[in-house]
């Protein structure tokens, strides 16, 4: 999994980009197919935004998330793509192709 950390109108620390990947290894383990990652880090007077979008193969999810503080915006920024993968990695196993093979034998 390559990830891309960019900040706008903000200077990503090396602090930063560890927590980054630190919070996004765990999708990793959650689903092993993800091409990369593009994370771009806001701030916008007292908001602190980070948002990610994940390339997969054949698609691309993307979430965002927006707190006070900018650990706390990853954080859930992290639990939303976690989430959104499950699902993903859900659709791909069809279980409807299952009971219809054990329905015929």
């Amino acid at each position: 999994m390559q990830l891309n950390v960019t900040g706008h109108h903000v200077e990503v620390t090396p602090a930063l980009r560890g927590y980054v990947e630190k919070k996004l290894e765990r999708i990793g383990r959650h689903f092993e197919q993800v091409i990369d990652v593009h994370c771009v880090l806001t701030v916008e007077k007292l908001r602190q935004k980070a948002e990610a979008t994940l390339r997969v193969s054949g698609h691309s999810i993307h979430a965002d998330a927006t707190e006070e503080d900018m650990y706390a915006a990853i954080d859930l920024l992290a639990d939303k793509l976690d989430r959104c993968i499950k699902k993903h990695k859900e659709k791909l196993t069809d279980h409807h192709a299952v009971e219809g093979r054990a329905l015929r034998a």
